[in-house]
C-alpha cells in the first residue's frame, strides 16, 4: 500500500496521471490502475479526473496533506541508503575469528583500513559462531563451510594443515619418519578433532591417525604456544604458524603429509544484497590470501 500512496503523491505533484507516468517510467494505464486500487482500498475517491487534469477531492486533500511529508522523508532516506551502498564509505560491520584475525589476517585488516579510510570498519572478533541476523553484521569470515541454507557463502581461499614442532623437541624424542610414528610422540590437539585424516602430497596415499593427545585446547593459538614451548607435535593450519616457520622457531614434521584443508569463507544473509563496501572487503581478503598462501 505504501507504494500506491507514494504513487498518488507523485500524481498530485506532477499534475496528472500522464506526467506521473512519464516521471516514473511507467505506462499511464498502470498508474491509473494502481490509483484505482488505492481508492478501492481506502473506500474514497482521491482525484477527480478529466481529459486534461486531475484535481483533488476533499478526501484526496486530506490524504495528500497527511502523507506528503512522510513519503518525501521515506524517499529521501531511500536515496541516502542507496547512495551509501554504492560508495566506499560509511559503516561496515564484520564478524571474524579471533585467532586468524590477530595472526594471519592482521596485516590484511591494517592494509584495508589504511587503503579505505572512509569505510568505518566495525570488526567484532570471536571464535564462537555468532548469529549474523541478531548481530546485524554485513559480513562474517568463517573457517569451513556453513550448513545454514539462509546464508550465502563464498570461498575466499583454502589453507593446508601441516605438522610442526621445534628442533629441540625432535632432538630429544624418537625419530619420526611415517605417520604411524606419531604414536610414540606427545601430540597437542584441539577439542574439535580426535582423529587426523592425512594425505601424502607425493603419492596421494592416505592415513587416519586416531589421536591420544597429551593436551587439548579449544583454541589453535594455544596449541601453537605449547608446541613453541617444546612440548610436542601438532597439526595446524598454515596461517597459524606461517611466521614461526619463517623465523624457524617451528619446523615441519613429516613434510610430505598434510591434514585436511581449512577453507575460509565469507558469509552473509541470503535475503540481503551485499553493499559495495562488503564486496570490496570480500575481494580484498581473496586477493590477500592468494598472495600470501
Amino acid at each position: 500500500m505504501i507504494d500506491d500512496i507514494a504513487l498518488f503523491i507523485q500524481i498530485v505533484k506532477q499534475g496528472g496521471l500522464s506526467n506521473a507516468a512519464e516521471s516514473l517510467s511507467l505506462p499511464t494505464a498502470t498508474v491509473s490502475r494502481r490509483l484505482q486500487r488505492l481508492e478501492q482500498h481506502l473506500g474514497e475517491q482521491l482525484l477527480t479526473r478529466s481529459a486534461r487534469q486531475c484535481t483533488l477531492t476533499q478526501a484526496g486533500e486530506v490524504y495528500f496533506q497527511s502523507y506528503v511529508e512522510l513519503i518525501e522523508q521515506f524517499e529521501q532516506t531511500h536515496r541516502q541508503l542507496n547512495d551509501q551502498k554504492a560508495k566506499l564509505s560509511g559503516k561496515l560491520k564484520v564478524l571474524a575469528p579471533l585467532n586468524i584475525s590477530h595472526g594471519f589476517l592482521k596485516p590484511m585488516w591494517l592494509a584495508f583500513t589504511k587503503q579505505y579510510p572512509d569505510i568505518q570498519l566495525e570488526l567484532l572478533l570471536n571464535n564462537k559462531l555468532e548469529d549474523l541476523s541478531k548481530s546485524q553484521a554485513d559480513l562474517a569470515i568463517r573457517v569451513g563451510p556453513q550448513a545454514d541454507s539462509m546464508l550465502h557463502q563464498k570461498k575466499l581461499g583454502s589453507v593446508d594443515t601441516l605438522f610442526v614442532s621445534t628442533k629441540a623437541y625432535l632432538n630429544s624424542a624418537s625419530a619420526i619418519e611415517e605417520p604411524a610414528d606419531l604414536k610414540q610422540h606427545r601430540l597437542i590437539g584441539t577439542t574439535l578433532r580426535n582423529k587426523w585424516q592425512l594425505t601424502n602430497t607425493q603419492t596421494n596415499a592416505t592415513y587416519t591417525h586416531m589421536c591420544r593427545f597429551a593436551s587439548t585446547f579449544n583454541d589453535t593459538g594455544f596449541v601453537k604456544y605449547l608446541v613453541c614451548d617444546e612440548q610436542g607435535i601438532a597439526l595446524l593450519p598454515r596461517f597459524e604458524v606461517i611466521d614461526e616457520l619463517k623465523s624457524q622457531q617451528l619446523v615441519q614434521v613429516l613434510p610430505h603429509w598434510r591434514g585436511e584443508n581449512r577453507d575460509i569463507y565469507a558469509i552473509w544473509p541470503s535475503a540481503r544484497l551485499l553493499s559495495k563496501k562488503a564486496v570490496c572487503l570480500k575481494q580484498f581478503i581473496t586477493d590477500y590470501m592468494a598472495e600470501k598462501l
